[in-house]
C-alpha cells in the first residue's frame, strides 16, 4: 500500500523527529522554509514502513514526534507494558494505559517521567500528524499493542502479547493491518505451550501428593506471580499462598485493580513448620540460595514458557518444571501474524530469523530488528542468586528469616 505522506527522517543530532518543520495540508505534508533542509525530504508516496523507523532508542514515529518502548530516556514515550525491558524511567512524557502508569510508578516512584498521561483502551487520539489507539495486548496487567495510522496506512506494535486466556488482565484484541511489529521470545516450532490450567493442576496434584513438603514455585514478579495465583484460585485452592517479599507490591497493586488472588502472606511470617504442604511463590533468583533453603524440603518448581527445555530446567535445579508463559508460541505467533492479515512484518526481538523465515514461505515481506535491550526478565532472573549467603541465625531455625533484599522487586 503507498500513502501520500511527506517524509521527515529521523535526526541523529538532536535525537528527535524535526516534526516542526512540517505543516499538514490535506494528506500530504509540505515543507515549511528551513535552515537544514536536509533534515527533510520533499512530499511524495510513501510506503507505510515510513510512518516508523528503528533508531538506537528503539521505534520512532518522526512524523508523530514519538518514540514506541524506548531504551533510552528521550522526550515522549509510549509504552506498551510495564516490564522494565519496555518501560523505562527517565522520559519527558508518557503515554500509556493507565495500568500501566501504576506499575512504573510502583516500581520507579512517582517521578519516573517529566509527566505522564493515560491512554483508554480503543480511544483514538491525534499526535503529531498520525492517529493513535491503544488496544489489549493479553500479555499483563494494563498491557497495550499500539496502533498508528496516517494516510491510510496501518501499523500494529504488539509489544509483548500473548492469546491464551488470563483471568488477570484483557484478552488480545486483533487488529487487521498492514504492517504487523510482533515480538517473538517463542518464535521456534519447538515452543508449543500446554494450557497454563493444565501446568496448575500438575502443581497441586504435587501438593496433595507430597503434603509435608513446602512446593516453591519460581515467578517473574510481574505478571507470571499473579496469574498462577489467580489459577491456582480457579483450581479451586483457597489455602494461604505465601509469597517473597519481592512479590508482595505488585500483588498489592493487582489486587487494588479488582484482582481476586485470595490470602498472600509474606513466607517470612510463617513458621517454617506452617509451611509443610504450602504453596510459596517466589522469584527464580531465591529458589536456589539460603532463603529457599529455609522451607521444609522444598520442591522447586518454577513457571516458564523456557521449562518447555527441559535441560535448562535440570540445569537450574528444578524438580517440577510448569510451562506457563505470557508470551504467545509459535503457533499462536504464526497464527496471529496469518489473521492480521498484514503485508509486511516486522520482528523486533527473540528468535527473528525463525518467524522470519516462516513469514517469507507465507508470501509475505519481512524483516528481523534485532533491537537491542528487550527481551525475557525471566531468563535473566533465572539462576542468578538474590542475595549473599550468610549463616543462619537462631531464629531463623524455625523462621523464614525476613531479608532487606526482599524489598526488591527483581529478588536480586
Amino acid at each position: 500500500m503507498v500513502c501520500c505522506i511527506g517524509r521527515l527522517t529521523w535526526s541523529p543530532a538532536t535525537g528527535r523527529a524535526p516534526q516542526d518543520r512540517a505543516t499538514l495540508t490535506g494528506s500530504v505534508i509540505t515543507a515549511a522554509p528551513s535552515a537544514d533542509a536536509d533534515a527533510y525530504i520533499p512530499a511524495m508516496a510513501l510506503t507505510c514502513t515510513d510512518i516508523l523507523t528503528q533508531t538506537p532508542q528503539g521505534l520512532c514515529c518522526p512524523i508523530g514526534g514519538f518514540h514506541i518502548d524506548p531504551v533510552r530516556p528521550v522526550e515522549r514515550a509510549l509504552i506498551t507494558h510495564g516490564h522494565s525491558d519496555h518501560a523505562r524511567a527517565g522520559h519527558g512524557a508518557v503515554l500509556a494505559t493507565r495500568e500501566t502508569l501504576a506499575i512504573m510508578a510502583e516500581r520507579y516512584g512517582e517521578g519516573f517521567a517529566g509527566s505522564a498521561e493515560a491512554a483508554r483502551l480503543g480511544e483514538e487520539r491525534r499526535i503529531g500528524e498520525v492517529t493513535v489507539r491503544f488496544v489489549p495486548a493479553g500479555h499483563v496487567l494494563g498491557s497495550a499493542q499500539i496502533v498508528i495510522e496516517a494516510g491510510g496506512c496501518r501499523i500494529v506494535v504488539s509489544g509483548d502479547y500473548k492469546r491464551e486466556a488470563d483471568p488477570t488482565c484483557l484478552p488480545f484484541e486483533l487488529v487487521p493491518c498492514d504492517v504487523f511489529i510482533t515480538e517473538a521470545t517463542f518464535g521456534l516450532p519447538v515452543f508449543r505451550h500446554p494450557e497454563a490450567r493444565s501446568e496448575v493442576q500438575k502443581l497441586l496434584e504435587s501438593v496433595a501428593l507430597f503434603p509435608e513438603r513446602a512446593h516453591l514455585v519460581g515467578v517473574y514478579a510481574l505478571g507470571k506471580a499473579q496469574r498462577v495465583m489467580a489459577l491456582i484460585r480457579e483450581a479451586g485452592y483457597d489455602r494461604p499462598i505465601y509469597l517473597h517479599g519481592a512479590l508482595e507490591r505488585l500483588t498489592e497493586l493487582y489486587k487494588s485493580e479488582g484482582v481476586d488472588l485470595g490470602e498472600t502472606p509474606k513466607a517470612t511470617g510463617a513458621r517454617k513448620s506452617e509451611l509443610g504442604g504450602a504453596i510459596v511463590l517466589a522469584p527464580p533468583s531465591a529458589t536456589q540460595d539460603l532463603w529457599s533453603r529455609r522451607l521444609p524440603d522444598p520442591v522447586t518448581a518454577f513457571a516458564s514458557g523456557w521449562m518447555r527445555v527441559r535441560a535448562r530446567a535440570r540445569q537450574k535445579g528444578v524438580e517440577l518444571p510448569l510451562v506457563i508463559s505470557d508470551h504467545a508460541d509459535w503457533e499462536d505467533l504464526c497464527r496471529t501474524i496469518a489473521e492480521t492479515g498484514a503485508g509486511e512484518v516486522w520482528v523486533t526481538h527473540g528468535q527473528e530469523d525463525a518467524l522470519v523465515h516462516w513469514c517469507r514461505t507465507q508470501g509475505l515481506e519481512a524483516r528481523p530488528l534485532h533491537m537491542l535491550g528487550y527481551g525475557d526478565e525471566e531468563e535473566g532472573d533465572l539462576g542468578a542468586s538474590s542475595r549473599p549467603e550468610h549463616p543462619p541465625d537462631a531464629e531463623s531455625r524455625d523462621r523464614v528469616e525476613a531479608d532487606p533484599a526482599e524489598d526488591s522487586l527483581e529478588g536480586a
